[in-house]
């Protein structure tokens, strides 16, 4: 399987390579880990000093131990009380050594995680803002924003300390095996009785983990995507009075979101406490055994001192490997998940050779073309042929799910033509860059969509860099001026959550001053008068006219009435243009055009 990426998926464009598949669709751990470690690369150096910070760590530990079995026994047996005292102060230093480089390691690692976890959801919000439309329209917001906070929050533990502890800690081990048989070899393989056991353990639990947090990883998704359905949704639930039957349906998926995490928290309660058990299995085995050696004189009491602290420090690792291993499969869970997104391909993608969008003119031709949301999907549009002229209104009435928005979202290429092609001056808007054909668009959607910010902000929404006497000057163009000057804060007013400070005409009037502000040559328009009072009605359409003076502009009307003058009127009908022409050609046409029109105009 193949993918495409864009350049900034991740730091420095490092992990589309990393994005392979097993046979069975899951990644595989190593790949996960490599794909992830990407992210990291840009501090390495910190890491190398975190990493050199660990073995500091690993020789303290491993040191201690052994010094107070030399305080026992060549000191403290002796009655050497000068040594005894330079032993102590030996000690001091040791453990004041180890507090220094653990506070040293704990803090590059936990400045590095912070800015990996940040590195990774800008990877992700950079390569949804990528991805095609399609993708938005077949995927919850919810599961989206799942995988950028929750999953993404999982695996950096990982990322940063988890892999550095999985190496101190596995150092560790060595080292206390080594020291261990060097001190006393019958004791150690007494010590190591119960590693075969917790072998077993292991497998055990590995063999159920991966499933189980990969299922916590799903469940979350669909938690967030139904809390965030359900917020957005409130106003319909509250108005239908459906509050009960939804909090049935989100107690139903919160139930299986914790019956998910407590199966997987039960492996782990299981196998956590078996690890320590083993741990103090194998304490006792040394305890009793090395007592009696050292009653026998076969091992001194430094010795015995230090192997009892060796043991300790030997199950400690494996506790931490253990906790370690637990957040590893929930971090593979949500790894695949974000590489998954990370990997996922935009259906449309500028060629490699894609020049720029020279100054539009607006000339605007569709020909013959054809188009399907998706390879098993039914055909929406049928070759459809439409020359537009510069400057010239179209409008694209007909009923719903005729195709109208699909015409008007193939021409600034929000979706790629199944066949044929879309034109603009002549020049096949797949033969140039997204960003530069867009940026010689304005839209303004049927639904006005407003951003957290000031009013001066979404006006400028286009155009950043615009002055406040620009913005004014938009505002005006759009009818939104007088509004705006009477708010208590002006331009400067905030916009609330979901816009509830500003009425649908006036967010609608805001949009056409978004549109207006950055010039455009063509303008696509989806008419948004049908929820509007008729005062605010006019008002819109007064902005829109001005908005359209001059300019190609394609008009997806749902009030008839509004598009009256539009120099070419296009009737779709099942995919295709089955009438075109004026208001009036077509009315004397005593067509498809002429029953819609005189069906509203009896309604009114």
């Amino acid at each position: 399987m193949s993918f495409s990426f864009s350049p900034g998926m991740g730091p420095r464009g490092a992990i589309g390579r990393f994005g392979q598949e097993g046979k069975d669709g899951r990644f595989f751990d190593k790949r996960v880990i490599l794909g992830m470690l990407a992210f990291i690369r840009p501090y390495r150096r910190k890491m190398a000093f975190a990493t050199v910070f660990m073995l500091l760590v690993t020789g303290f530990t491993l040191l201690t131990p052994y010094l107070i079995k030399v305080t026992i026994d060549n000191y403290i047996a002796a009655g050497n009380n000068n040594g005894l005292a330079q032993m102590a102060i030996l000690i001091a230093v040791t453990y004041l050594g180890l507090y220094l480089t653990t506070m040293g390691q704990q803090y590059l690692l936990g400045w590095t995680s912070m800015r990996v976890l940040a590195d990774v959801r800008a990877a992700l919000m950079n390569h949804l803002q990528a991805l095609s439309l399609s993708y938005h329209d077949r995927t919850i917001i919810g599961v989206t924003v799942s995988r950028v906070i929750n999953d993404v929050a999982v695996i950096n533990d990982l990322l940063t300390q988890g892999l550095i502890s999985l190496i101190g800690d596995t150092l560790i081990l060595v080292g206390i095996i080594v020291i261990m048989f060097m001190m006393s070899p019958r004791l150690a393989l007494l010590t190591f009785t119960v590693v075969p056991l917790m072998m077993i353990a292991t497998y055990v639990f590995s063999a159920n983990a991966k499933g189980a947090f990969r299922l916590t990883r799903k469940r979350v998704a669909e938690l967030v995507g139904n809390l965030a359905e359900n917020i957005n949704g409130m106003r319909v639930i509250q108005a239908f009075a459906q509050e009960i039957a939804i909090e049935s349906q989100f107690d139903e998926v919160n139930d299986a979101n914790r019956q998910a995490n407590v199966d997987a928290m039960r492996l782990s309660f299981i196998f956590l406490p078996t690890i320590e058990f083993l741990g103090v299995l194998a304490t006792a085995v040394v305890l009793y055994f090395g007592g009696r050696a050292v009653a026998s004189e076969d091992v001194t009491l430094g010795v015995m001192v230090a192997f009892m602290a060796y043991v300790t420090r030997f199950f400690q690792p494996i506790q931490e490997l253990s906790r370690i291993y637990t957040t590893m499969q929930s971090a593979m869970a949500g790894g695949e998940q974000v590489l998954n997104l990370l990997h996922t391909a935009p259906d449309v993608v500028d060629k490699t050779d894609a020049l720029e969008m020279p100054p539009i003119k607006g000339h605007v031709a569709l020909r013959d073309v054809s188009f399907c949301y998706s390879a098993e999907g039914p055909e929406i549009l049928h070759n459809v042929t439409l020359d537009i002229v510069p400057g010239q209104t179209v409008a694209l009435v007909g009923p719903t799910g005729a195709g109208k928005t699909t015409i008007a979202n193939l021409i600034p290429r929000f979706y790629d033509v199944t066949d044929g092609a879309v034109c603009i001056d002549g020049i096949d808007v797949r033969d140039v860059t997204q960003t530069s054909l867009r940026h010689q668009f304005g839209l303004v959607p049927q639904d006005p969509f407003l951003f957290a910010g000031s009013i001066a902000d979404n006006i400028r929404f286009g155009r950043s860099e615009a002055p406040l006497a620009a913005v004014i000057e938009a505002a005006k163009l759009a009818n939104a001026h007088d509004f705006i000057a009477a708010l208590p804060d002006g331009y400067e007013t905030q916009i609330l959550e979901g816009a509830a400070n500003v009425s649908v005409g006036q967010r609608q009037l805001l949009c056409i001053a978004r549109a207006a502000l950055v010039d455009p040559r063509i303008l696509i328009l989806d008419e948004a008068t049908a929820s509007v009072d008729t005062v605010t009605e006019v008002l819109i359409q007064e902005a829109m006219d001005h908005l359209m003076t001059g300019r190609t502009a394609v008009v997806i009307a749902h009030r008839l009435s509004t598009i009256r003058n539009a120099d070419v009127i296009c009737v779709i009908q099942d995919g295709i243009i089955a009438e075109q022409g004026t208001h009036a050609d077509l009315i004397a046409q005593d067509g498809l055009y002429r029953q819609l029109y005189q069906g509203q105009f009896a309604q009114q």
